[in-house]
């Protein structure tokens, strides 16, 4: 069980703001800022390489928080500055041939399904959605009743930016497999809420950001790479780090997901999201979702009893990102409602999951994404501002 009062001890930002924008960047903890501000005066007084060079081993455990976050190996795990580096590196590894198909959801977002037109228009590939089953996830049936030998790729967002669906990630997994199909899962909105377990939902790559739930830092993000598929993939772009110059005419590409790294990176912000990776196992990811959960159960719940309010959230399974609309006051209205009070949400606009958006008729929805760290006072507070809205 959380201990909330010792987590909002632990959130600086909670004396600012009723934080309801976690699915956007969540607050960082004190040992996450302690972790970079140490970091950022080490490289002052000292020098950049000479301060990385003092927490070398520090760095290099980075790989092994991930690993046991996501239950991998280390050599699996590919530290990157983003969610999107992240999954762009997966994808456009993939050796993509003239009739190639890429099954996707409805609810893809706009940088994933534009890169999928990418390759369309670039090697001939076919890309086709797999629609909706009754309550509003990838429907399992249709996926593998879709599913023929020229799928090339399976990818999946695990939860949309716009809403508390939760997809059926290790179903998908199972038809993935049946088919020898590669399987890409954006979980961008869902490492560091719930238990991911990349062995459990069966995918061959997974992106995710730091600076979401995780707490961590944002220009942080990490890649996982089965390591059984490594010789179907051919990273994008390699760098000296990447890969080593063996030979004037030769290179080899590094042994594990590290070939997906580069050189360069922000030494503090790695320290920072190896510092947030170490929170979430120690307050417990099952302990986590099970707070999270019940705040959005809770928030739903009274955002369905306010006058002129729809709340618009599918699936089975829901999580902490919950979306609304209130009758007559656009979207935009209602942040700038809530951040005068210094409450912070976001808006989910169509553009960021045209298929999902447009087939629901929503051009627009406000989106209040809870974290362990927030309180039914401050749900309470969010409500009584909408009701003045």
């Amino acid at each position: 069980m959380i201990d909330v009062a010792k987590a909002r001890t632990m959130t600086p930002g909670v004396e600012n703001v009723v934080h309801l924008n976690n699915a956007g960047a969540a607050l960082p903890s004190t040992p996450v800022l302690d972790a970079m501000l140490m970091h950022l005066r080490r490289e002052a007084a000292i020098g950049g390489y000479e301060a990385a060079a003092q927490v070398a081993a520090q760095l290099d455990a980075v790989h092994g928080s991930a690993a046991r976050l996501l239950n991998c190996a280390p050599d699996e795990i590919a530290l990157v500055d983003s969610a999107t580096r992240a999954w762009d590196l997966a994808f456009y590894s993939v050796p993509w041939r003239a009739g190639d198909r890429i099954l996707t959801s409805t609810v893809e977002y706009a940088s994933n399904f534009i890169a999928y037109l990418q390759v369309a228009e670039r090697f001939g590939v076919t890309v086709d959605v797999v629609p909706d089953d009754s309550v509003g996830q990838i429907s399992v049936d249709a996926l593998r009743s879709m599913a023929d030998e020229r799928v090339k790729l399976i990818s999946l967002t695990h939860i949309p930016t716009n809403g508390g669906l939760v997809n059926p990630a290790a179903e998908v997994g199972k038809v993935a497999a049946e088919l020898g199909a590669l399987y890409l899962l954006d979980a961008c909105q869902s490492v560091g809420q719930m238990p991911i377990d990349v062995t459990s939902i069966g995918c061959d790559l997974l992106s995710t950001t730091g600076r979401k739930y995780l707490r961590a830092p944002r220009g942080t993000g990490l890649l996982y790479v089965r390591r059984a598929v490594l010789d179907r993939l051919d990273p994008p772009f390699l760098d000296l780090h990447g890969a080593r110059w063996v030979a004037p005419d030769r290179f080899e590409p590094q042994p594990g997901a590290r070939r997906f790294e580069t050189w360069e990176y922000g030494v503090a912000a790695r320290l920072g999201l190896g510092a947030a990776i170490d929170d979430a196992l120690a307050w417990g990811l099952d302990d986590i979702r099970d707070r999270v959960y019940t705040l959005a159960e809770e928030l739903r719940a009274r955002l369905t009893d306010l006058p002129g309010c729809q709340v618009h959230d599918r699936g089975i399974e829901q999580c902490g990102l919950v979306t609304f609309t209130l009758d007559g006051v656009s979207a935009d209205a209602v942040k700038a409602a809530l951040r005068s009070r210094s409450i912070n949400v976001n808006i989910s606009r169509a553009p960021s999951t045209l298929l999902d958006m447009t087939g629901r008729s929503l051009p627009e929805l406000v989106r209040a994404s809870v974290h362990y760290y927030n309180t039914e006072e401050e749900l309470e507070r969010l409500c009584e501002a909408l009701t003045e809205t």
